[in-house]
């Protein structure tokens, strides 16, 4: 019984999973225009493909906080909550360079 518990449990939470990784994707989307498809980065711009998630999820804070100067990273990082930086890292260090 315990199993089947366990079973079901894991089940249900595969949509969430699949919700997830869906959303750091569209959430990363947002980037493509000064990035680049999936953050191969377009020309001048640093790509984001393959960077490990802690340094994109450094450097997004960075930018929200006002400690990386920019001119216009740190108002498009305060619209991000920290779970969403977390989606968007997750999505751009999965990323082949």
């Amino acid at each position: 019984m315990r199993i089947a518990l366990v079973v079901a449990a894991a089940l249900a939470a595969l949509p969430f999973a699949a919700q997830a990784q869906s959303s750091g994707r569209d959430l990363a989307a947002s980037c493509a225009m000064c990035h680049g498809t999936d953050g191969r980065g377009a020309v001048g711009y640093e790509p984001l493909a393959g960077m490990p998630k802690q340094d994109l999820v450094r450097k997004l804070g960075e930018f929200r906080s006002g400690a990386k100067p920019a001119t216009v990273m740190h108002q498009i990082a305060k619209g991000y909550s920290d779970a969403q930086i977390q989606l968007i890292a997750d999505y751009f260090s999965a990323q082949k360079k």
